[in-house]
């Protein structure tokens, strides 16, 4: 197991499907160290398997404690997930703030959360270094167990530049289109509405073409967009198959 990465520890979960989904979202986002501390139904819990689609299989590695003390023990930093005020005196923050302290450590880290009944009892607060809360709803404060996972998950991953299955903005819809291409879809369309009749009053066509051209542009096209367009505009102009026209032009 990495170091570099926080360990997740559940504190005395109930639902193997709670812990199961956490297992999924912790390694959704790059996480493999999960940590049960007094689980109520024992481990391993066949609850559980189904929500991990998988995720034990694939990276995620369990080991089970008696008690919260010993599950984090070998740990030098230690945030614990609440939404409740505690009257200690920790410093807190959100999920961002947290993975930017537990990065900060040279030492083990680690993030705990508490079960579904109770969250975190307050002597498991205390054996933290700060507190983690998110932006939730005041009167309406409780996320299950593995949804609060994969809040702190997320940010994790954001920070560790995990760009998922797509990498960048464009990927997977082909080139963007040149000025050439999308000039000869401007005067191709332009054209249409001029044989229409769209332009009227005449002396409005130039304002009335750069607005075109304006709204186009926005649309950040793609060379296969444009080839699109312009088939539906030839389209619109003469027809296909059946229904096509004939034209002098």
């Amino acid at each position: 197991m990495s170091a570099s990465l926080p360990a997740i520890i559940l504190a005395e979960p109930q639902l193997g499907e709670n812990i199961g989904a956490a297992a999924r979202a912790m390694l959704n986002f790059g996480l493999t160290e999960l940590r049960i501390a007094a689980p109520r139904d024992g481990w391993p819990n066949p609850a559980a398997e189904p929500m991990a689609a998988g995720a034990f299989e694939a990276g995620v590695q369990v080991t089970v404690f008696d008690s919260v003390e010993a599950a984090c023990a070998d740990l030098g930093y230690l945030v614990a997930a609440t939404a409740r005020p505690r009257g200690m005196e920790k410093p807190v923050t959100n999920a961002g703030g947290a993975v930017d302290w537990l990065k900060a450590q040279a030492s083990r880290t680690g993030v705990m959360f508490g079960n579904e009944a109770q969250g975190l009892h307050n002597d498991h607060v205390a054996l933290c270094d700060a507190i983690m809360t998110y932006p939730v709803n005041k009167a309406f404060a409780s996320l299950n167990l593995s949804q609060a996972v994969v809040v702190f998950a997320h940010a994790w991953g954001e920070a560790a530049g995990q760009g998922g299955r797509f990498e960048g903005t464009d990927a997977g819809v082909g080139d963007v289109a040149s000025r050439e291409e999308l000039v000869g879809m401007f005067e191709h369309f332009e054209y249409e509405l001029e044989r229409a009749g769209y332009f009227y009053p005449p002396d409005k066509t130039p304002l009335m073409t750069r607005n075109l051209r304006n709204a186009f542009i926005r649309g950040q096209w793609t060379s296969q967009e444009v080839r699109t367009f312009r088939g539906a505009v030839k389209a619109l102009a003469i027809g296909r198959g059946k229904a096509r026209i004939k034209r002098e032009d």
